[in-house]
């Protein structure tokens, strides 16, 4: 029989991190296209940022008919948080300067780019990418190069950066407790063996 839940934040009733997640308005509109395989994760960080913005929206699925619409959104520019050769570092807004709409794809490097296939409009977006980043707090998962980060964490230091002085910090709470719970559950042990190298 499968443990009670949280109907919010997904999450055993007795690890809800619900008192952990903010409340937080933003400039930026976030809206996330989750690939269908990160849904049952149990490390679902996608999740957790849009329950912490107000101004985020989260869209699962590998192909999005309604994709025009979504990028039309009155009032914003949109743009592809995602790496590569063309695309621009964030920076802070000028003032009458108009918010982006930051397309931001959630699964593995290879999913991500699937959706980018499936999505040409997606693919075809202006990219913009994080400048110099802290390293990970994604103790579990092994990063696939230097300056991974988790789907929240990446969405933070955007918002961090395009909004400054405004801090996006508050949103990593339920991520420290997700990771600490998860450590917590394997064992110290299970942890510094598979995780620690």
């Amino acid at each position: 029989m499968p443990r009670p839940s949280c109907p919010r934040c997904q999450r055993p009733l007795h690890h809800c991190l619900c008192a952990l997640i903010p409340d937080l308005d933003s400039r930026t509109r976030v809206l996330i296209l989750q690939h269908p395989s990160e849904v049952g994760h149990a490390l679902n960080t996608a999740r957790l940022a849009v329950l912490g913005l107000r101004n985020a929206e989260l869209r699962v699925g590998e192909v999005f008919d309604d994709l025009p619409q979504l990028l039309a959104q009155p009032g914003y520019r949109a743009c592809l948080l995602f790496p590569g050769e063309d695309a621009v570092a964030l920076t802070g807004y000028a003032p009458e300067e108009q918010p982006l709409l930051l397309i931001v794809p959630d699964g593995t490097w290879r999913k991500a780019r699937k959706l980018l296939h499936l999505n040409p409009l997606l693919a075809a977006l202006p990219r913009v990418s994080l400048g110099a980043v802290a390293p990970s707090r994604y103790r579990l998962r092994k990063a696939p190069e230097e300056g991974a980060l988790s789907t929240i964490e990446a969405i933070v230091a955007a918002l961090d950066a395009l909004e400054a002085p405004q801090g996006f910090d508050a949103l990593l709470r339920p991520f420290d407790a997700l990771i600490e719970g998860q450590i917590a559950a394997m064992g110290e042990e299970v942890f510094i063996r598979n995780h620690q190298r």
